[in-house]
């Protein structure tokens, strides 16, 4: 559940396939919507399980290809399993492994997609990690949270933007409201939050500043002319995935499995559906948060939602691109 703690604008940024502010009606947009995804390629970070792997069933129930890009060999073996039982063994399907927590992990991963992946029509920034209860380093030496969620993000995508632009793909980074919860900025004086940690707010901070980077990114494409490659942010809502039983608290788990049994809370199947529909839907706004629209927008139909001001403050976002770049030790060429 990416959204344990959690409890629009009109811009510049819309598809030229449909200059049309999008509004699904009330019953939101669902996977009903998706034609044959046949010859397109996607790759889902995080995606063996939750919300990243019905992502991949509802991809592959169009006849696209897959490529998961996952920390554990076993559990993406058992998910590939899964996936060719139900579509069959010639699904393409595949798997990469990836740690997003290390950037020679990111590295050598983003290498063996450019070598073995002749297109992406969409890269998916799913995978996460949250409510850490205690602060943890990265190998790299980053907060465990901002290392994993925004920086192994980050420089994914920023090896594997030449294949996204040569394909006319998409980036779609999957946020969380909880970029409303605590700071609502990004504290560069403390990135690693050696003086404040809170499982909470430096998850909240984690999940800002992956927006920021995608509406950064959205900025300098649209300076640079570079048109044919679309960037979205969208969120899961409140989901019934793994996420909190894997990396949070005692007390975090409990909460959980109570708020599971409530209206509060939809299935990984449905937090999904924000994703796919970033991945493939045509005339969506950049410049906007897409996910559940119903109570609270944690749950229920899923449109445009609330994207809040400072989730976009330009200088903070030119401030943490500069960060990320030498954190990560990459510079994007746009």
């Amino acid at each position: 559940m990416q959204q344990l703690i959690c409890l629009q604008t009109k811009h510049q940024y819309d598809d030229e396939d449909d200059m049309t502010d999008r509004n699904f009606g009330p019953q939101g947009w669902t996977p009903a919507r998706l034609g044959s995804l046949a010859g397109k390629t996607y790759l889902i970070t995080g995606a063996n399980s939750g919300a990243g792997f019905e992502a991949a069933r509802a991809l592959l129930n169009k006849d696209a290809e897959v490529v998961m890009l996952n920390r554990s060999v076993e559990k993406s073996q058992a998910a590939i399993t899964k996936l060719k039982k139900e579509f069959g063994n010639k699904t393409e399907v595949s798997f990469i492994r990836m740690d997003l927590a290390s950037l020679a992990s990111v590295r050598e991963a983003a290498d063996e997609v450019m070598k073995t992946v002749p297109r992406i029509d969409a890269l998916i920034c799913n995978a996460a990690i949250a409510q850490v209860p205690k602060q943890r380093l990265t190998v790299d030496g980053f907060e465990s949270m901002l290392g994993t969620n925004h920086y192994g993000h980050f420089l994914l995508s920023g090896l594997l933007f030449e294949r996204i632009e040569k394909s006319k793909g998409r980036i779609v980074v999957v946020a969380s409201l909880g970029y409303k919860m605590g700071l609502k900025t990004i504290q560069f004086d403390d990135m690693n939050w050696d003086n404040n940690y809170h499982q909470n707010s430096t998850y909240s901070q984690s999940k800002l500043a992956q927006m920021m980077f995608a509406y950064e990114l959205q900025d300098k494409l649209a300076a640079a002319g570079k048109i044919d490659v679309k960037v979205y942010v969208c969120h899961p809502g409140s989901s019934a995935t793994s996420l909190i039983t894997t990396s949070g608290n005692l007390i975090s788990r409990i909460l959980f499995r109570l708020m599971v049994m409530t209206p509060l809370v939809q299935s990984a199947e449905k937090g999904s559906w924000p994703e796919v529909m970033c991945a493939t839907e045509k005339g969506l706004e950049q410049r906007a948060l897409y996910g559940p629209t119903g109570r609270l927008e944690v749950v229920g139909p899923v449109d445009k939602g609330t994207l809040h001001p400072h989730a976009y403050d330009k200088p903070v976002m030119e401030r943490l691109w500069d960060v990320s770049e030498k954190a990560t030790g990459f510079q994007w060429n746009i």
